[in-house]
């Protein structure tokens, strides 16, 4: 895994461990860490790298291990005209578990801590790494919402070292906050900001915002197929745009221009609850595009949802015993680029299907994706789409003509066969050079 080249973890013995052990989770990231590792001796190291952490003197943070995985986030990003910074948080539940550090979550009675990542993609949703990152317990000192704020600022300085492409900052409803949109007024708009609507302000000129908005006629319709969830099945949404820019307080005496949008349901099935998003953004919308544009970029939040998914359940990062938080933090921020890496290269077959597999996989490694089945590998060198699919059918997908393309649990799943069988190869071919 190509992320950790640069870390500096003050020892060069510790950064090749760093890279081992990412490679290992990478190809393992269901196992355990000792399941992971090649034995003893490497189980041992991963352990001692992440005993760093608690060290009286030069203890290492979890920044070390993000930090150039971030800037290669940042290489990544500036190839593209438009990113998107999606922002949340999640819980992580260590309930019952001896690790020093934790606190209190929604219950009282639950312990853990809190993970509040800025998850970069592009329009397509291609994931391209994690881009800033929070980690917490509580009680914290300070209040929890300024991240939002902190997070906008982080964007919009990044944005300046990134003069050809838009950054935008998309968050869900506990990101509506009017400190962060005075932030950004302040700051000159350096990004843009995209944020689901939580409160129906008063406005300074008399009114609400809502009502406000939906005075406005539709710029017209759109229509997007919603997939399917649990227990619901997937269908056609047809939603109506309504836009209008008002002013709102900019904290100076004065007020700034926010541009309120309402995507509301038509026609929703009888019995099933009508489908409606009010974002907030300082972006200029004139056009039904440029208002279905948005929208399209808002849908694309469900891939911090992934992130966490891939987190919690294929990498069972909730499982850890490391004793104390501050190791746990040191481990988080290697398993988040784990998790990054698997949806990347679940999106990564879709949007470039055509890609040569070689710029992702070793040939060992898609090799093994057609012997593990019984197939001879095919003589010319595969697309990515091919090895995916490949890898996907080791965990369980069925590849039939209607099943679309494969999902990441089971990729994450796939690897975990691939692993064994690669394994398998290098040792057979290890006894047969002696």
């Amino acid at each position: 895994m190509d992320e950790f080249g640069k870390a500096q973890m003050g020892d060069a013995r510790l950064t090749r461990r760093l890279i081992k052990l990412a490679d290992r989770l990478g190809d393992a990231p269901s196992a355990s860490i000792p399941g992971a590792c090649n034995g003893h001796a490497e189980t041992q190291g991963a352990y001692r790298l992440f005993d760093q952490a608690r060290k009286d003197k030069r203890a290492l943070g979890w920044e070390a291990v993000l930090t150039p995985h971030m800037a290669r986030t940042e290489e990544r990003m500036a190839a593209h005209p438009v990113v998107l910074c999606l922002q949340d948080t999640t819980e992580l539940d260590f309930n019952g578990q001896q690790i020093d550090g934790l606190g209190r979550l929604s219950f009282d009675a639950q312990r853990g801590m809190y993970l509040h990542p800025t998850y970069a993609v592009t329009p397509q949703r291609l994931p391209l790494g994690i881009l800033d990152n929070w980690m917490w317990a509580r009680p914290l000192e300070g209040s929890e919402s300024r991240r939002w704020v902190e997070g906008y600022e982080r964007v919009a300085e990044r944005a300046g070292h990134m003069p050809d492409t838009r950054l935008v900052f998309v968050a869900d409803r506990e990101a509506d906050m009017l400190e962060l949109m005075q932030c950004a007024h302040a700051l000159g708009h350096p990004a843009d900001y995209l944020l689901r609507a939580q409160h129906n302000r008063c406005l300074p000129q008399g009114g609400k915002l809502w009502p406000a908005t939906l005075e406005a006629a539709p710029l017209g319709e759109i229509e997007f197929t919603l997939p399917a969830r649990t227990g619901q099945p997937e269908r056609l949404v047809r939603q109506a745009l309504h836009v209008r820019t008002l002013d709102l307080p900019n904290g100076q005496g004065g007020t700034m221009p926010v541009t309120s949008l309402i995507a509301r349901e038509v026609g929703a099935p009888p019995g099933r609850k009508a489908i409606e998003w009010r974002l907030l953004t300082n972006r200029h919308v004139a056009t039904l595009e440029a208002a279905a544009e948005l929208i399209d970029w808002y849908r694309c939040r469900w891939e911090i949802e992934t992130l966490f998914h891939v987190l919690k359940n294929g990498c069972r990062v909730e499982a850890l015993q490391l004793g104390d938080i501050k190791k746990l933090e040191l481990a988080l921020a290697l398993y988040l680029v784990v998790a990054w890496r698997l949806a990347h290269l679940t999106r990564l077959a879709r949007v470039h299907p055509d890609l040569p597999a070689v710029a992702v996989f070793d040939p060992l490694e898609w090799q093994a994706a057609w012997l593990a089945a019984g197939k001879a590998p095919p003589k010319k060198p595969p697309t990515v789409r091919e090895v995916v699919r490949r890898i996907a059918m080791l965990g369980g997908f069925l590849a039939r003509k209607g099943d679309g393309e494969p999902g990441v649990k089971t990729l994450w799943q796939g690897f975990e066969g691939l692993r064994c069988f690669v394994r398998g190869l290098e040792t057979m071919r290890a006894i047969h050079a002696l």
